[in-house]
């Protein structure tokens, strides 16, 4: 059985599965590595649970009564920002791809291996501490906590950006992989590097959350999406974020 960590002990995970009995195994497995889990089988009752409660996490599951996991994950990300793991038992790509469209941050296959759940939680989450804890602390020469290209401003402490003073909305792993980019200007990024920089596993050629992102992002931060000029494709090498666009 995996060792509970430390800092683990604070992580609230919200469990939307209408599967009572594969969410209650999920949780004991999650629980017992140190998580605090909650659980909801109800699509129509999902939302409000995520307004109040504000947990870390969600899991959540594509296909429930009530009202689906797309649905859901669309309507929470005005108000929620927490990472969002999405669950499907089909293996279109459109399914993946739509869930990332409405802000997801990643999306696992059914049926779920716990111990495969457990650490893309645990890596998510620990992403998302260590970028808020080393926001926090003196940088001595080392990376910026805050980039500037012109009217875009990335604040890595604060987890933010803007574009010309206005607050850009993005998601944990929007967020996420545009500071990789930002950070990383005037060099091509493959997308294996990316890859394994956010997810910390390694990259199957076939996923395509990256594209999505990259895709989402763009128009965010005023790129032109038809003909981007900050976030540029590199064909068969990766992504590029050009210092002055």
């Amino acid at each position: 059985m995996d060792g509970v960590e430390q800092t683990n002990e604070s992580w609230r995970i919200l469990i939307v599965e209408d599967d009572e009995r594969l969410a209650e195994l999920t949780r004991e497995y999650l629980e017992s590595n140190g998580l605090q889990v909650s659980l909801e089988t109800h699509g129509g009752s999902a939302v409000e649970r995520i307004r109040n409660e504000q947990p870390d996490l969600v899991v959540l599951d594509l296909m429930l009564p009530g009202e689906d996991g797309l649905s859901i994950c669309r309507r929470v990300r005005p108000f929620y920002s927490g990472p969002i793991i999405m669950l499907t038992a089909r293996t279109d790509d459109l399914d993946q791809v739509l869930g990332l469209e409405m802000g997801a941050d990643d999306y696992i296959g059914k049926p779920v291996k716990p111990r495969v759940l457990l650490a893309r939680i645990r890596a998510m989450l620990r992403r998302v501490t260590e970028a808020a804890q080393s926001g926090g602390e003196e940088v001595n020469g080392e990376e910026p906590v805050r980039l500037q290209f012109n009217d875009l401003v990335v604040d890595r402490s604060m987890r933010e950006a803007w574009l010309s003073d206005e607050s850009i909305d993005l998601t944990s792993a929007e967020f996420d992989l545009l500071w990789l980019l930002a950070s990383n200007a005037g060099r091509v990024l493959s997308r294996e590097e990316i890859f394994t920089a956010l997810r910390g596993i390694e990259y199957d050629g076939q996923d395509r959350s990256i594209d999505v992102r990259v895709s989402r992002i763009r128009p965010k931060i005023g790129d032109d999406p038809i003909h981007p000029r900050r976030i540029k494709t590199v064909r068969s090498k990766g992504y590029l974020f050009v210092k002055e666009a």
